[in-house]
Formats: structure tokens, C-alpha cells, sequence
């Protein structure tokens, strides 16, 4: 671009320089960027040439994202660092760019302790065998329980088209649920249902508290067929009116009883998995939230 051209940064450790880092804007000072034996310090001590627009602003081609934490820990020799591990391995990234060792020892240290704690996640899901056993798990369990009948075999008629592949798609809904949310929801299964063929049942303080049934019987040429539905929106509106149900001290917060079930009468409809995560962590309880 006109404009840009190579100079030689030189000045007292007290003078403050414009860095432009893939379009973050930071202002610092040379002692802070040559405050330790790195990259950093080859460029502002006057060993090499840099960057510089017409404004004055270094340009350096690199990802802004974590630059900030770098001088951040150039400042003070120590930073809080990201907690995922894929936040980890681009801060990683960056540090070993600019050679900032210190750095790098403290985030590979890191990632080591995490591989160590990492333990394969689990969940657990318990079958219904009979009546019994499913009235004492819901009279006994301190979290609120979501269960799923899921019997396929357990119809006289035919199946109308597509009615497979949404009674798979119920199954699968259920097992993304409880591989996200098992820490705080009890999930159920039963397989021996005697009269449904896929229902959804949702349980707060010890009593159902709604119900989504998912088969119906139609006919067709004069004889009936099953038809099985899949009505994702409702069975997350009723996922998330469960999630109210973790407090076992109170009832469900009106407000937010009212935020799961949208502005209309119908089943709220979700654009995103993204939009379904926050509202799930918006009913997290407050102590439990990151």
C-alpha cells in the first residue's frame, strides 16, 4: 500500500509506539516490548527494520487475537490463560512466534496438567425394566429427568413413510441432550413401554410436568398406519422448561419460564444450536455458571 515503508525503531524505554497486529490497535511502550530476550525486542531495540504506515502505525502480519495476552504478559510476567485447549494451542502458537519462552514453558505446562485431568467423558443412562423401578428412580432422583420410550417393535400396523427416520432422529435428540446436560439432568430410557411407541416424558421436583408424544395412528387406503413425528422445537421448549426444575428450594422463575416458550403460542422455533446453548446456560444456576 502507498504509504508503508521500513524504518529503524529506536527511543527510551519510556516512549510509546502504535502497533498494528492484523488490524488489532495496541499502544505500549519499547521497555515493555523489550523487556524480555524475544522477537519483540530484535524489533523495537533498533536491530531491525519494521513496518510502518503513514500514520505511524507498525505493522506487523500476525493474528491479533492474542496479542494483547502476550504483552499482557510482558508486562507482568504472568496472565490468565484461556481454558479451552483450543485457545491454548493458538496462544501456543503465537508465543513460539515470538519467542516469547517464558511463555511457551508456562502454556506447555498447562496443556500437560489438562491431558492429565482429561478424562473421557460418560454418560450413563439407565433402562427401564418395569414399573416399579421406574416410580422409585423418579420419586428418589434430586435432578429433574427427562425419559424417552423408544420401542419400534411395539405396533400392529405399518409404519408411514418417513416414520423410521424420525423415530431415529427422536433418538438421536435424546442422546445429544443427555451427552450435554447428564451432569444435571437424569436421562431414562425405556424400551418396554406397553402401549407408546416414541414419547418423551419431562419430570420436575419429583412430577411429570409435561409430555411429548410422537406417534399417532392414520389412515390410509383403509387400513391404519403409525405415523412417527419428530417435533424438535417442542422438545427442546419442554428440555428447557425442565432445566427449571434444578432448584429444588423454589419454582420455576417466571421470567424464565416465559423465555423458553417465545412470544407466541406455538412451539418455539430455534435458529441455531448456538442460540440453544445460551438459553440453556442462561437456566444454569448461578454458582455453577463459568
Amino acid at each position: 500500500m502507498s504509504g508503508e515503508h521500513k524504518t529503524v525503531i529506536k527511543g527510551t524505554s519510556s516512549k510509546y509506539v502504535k502497533l498494528n497486529v492484523g488490524g488489532s490497535l495496541h499502544y505500549t511502550t519499547i521497555g515493555t516490548l523489550t523487556k524480555q530476550d524475544t522477537m519483540l525486542r530484535a524489533m523495537f531495540s533498533g536491530r531491525m527494520e519494521v513496518l510502518t504506515d503513514s500514520e505511524g502505525w507498525i505493522l506487523i502480519d500476525r493474528s491479533g487475537q492474542y496479542f494483547g495476552t502476550i504483552l499482557n504478559y510482558l508486562r507482568d510476567g504472568t496472565v490468565a490463560l484461556p481454558e479451552s485447549r483450543r485457545e491454548l494451542m493458538d496462544l501456543l502458537q503465537e508465543a513460539k512466534y515470538y519467542l516469547v519462552q517464558d511463555l511457551v514453558k508456562l502454556i506447555e505446562a498447562h496443556l500437560k496438567r489438562l491431558g492429565k485431568d482429561e478424562v473421557e467423558p460418560t454418560c450413563r443412562i439407565p433402562l427401564i425394566t418395569s414399573q416399579k423401578e421406574e416410580q422409585n428412580i423418579i420419586s428418589t432422583s434430586v435432578r429433574p429427568i427427562i425419559k424417552l420410550i423408544c420401542n419400534r417393535h411395539n405396533n400392529k400396523y405399518s409404519y408411514t413413510p418417513n416414520s423410521d427416520d424420525n423415530f431415529l432422529k427422536n433418538i438421536e435428540l435424546f442422546d445429544k441432550l443427555a451427552l450435554r446436560f447428564s451432569g444435571r439432568v437424569l436421562f431414562l430410557k425405556d424400551v418396554l413401554g406397553n402401549s407408546e411407541i416414541c414419547c418423551w416424558s419431562f419430570y420436575g421436583h419429583n412430577q411429570k410436568i409435561a409430555e411429548v408424544c410422537c406417534t399417532s395412528i392414520v389412515y390410509g387406503e383403509q387400513k391404519k398406519h403409525t405415523k412417527v413425528e419428530f417435533p424438535e422445537a417442542k422438545i427442546y421448549e419442554e428440555a428447557l422448561n425442565t432445566l427449571l426444575y434444578e432448584n429444588r428450594h423454589s419454582r420455576p422463575d417466571a421470567e424464565l419460564m416465559q423465555a423458553t416458550r417465545g412470544s407466541g403460542t406455538n412451539a418455539t422455533s430455534y435458529q441455531s444450536d448456538e442460540e440453544i446453548e445460551e438459553i440453556f446456560d442462561r437456566l444454569r444456576p448461578t454458582s455453577t455458571r463459568k
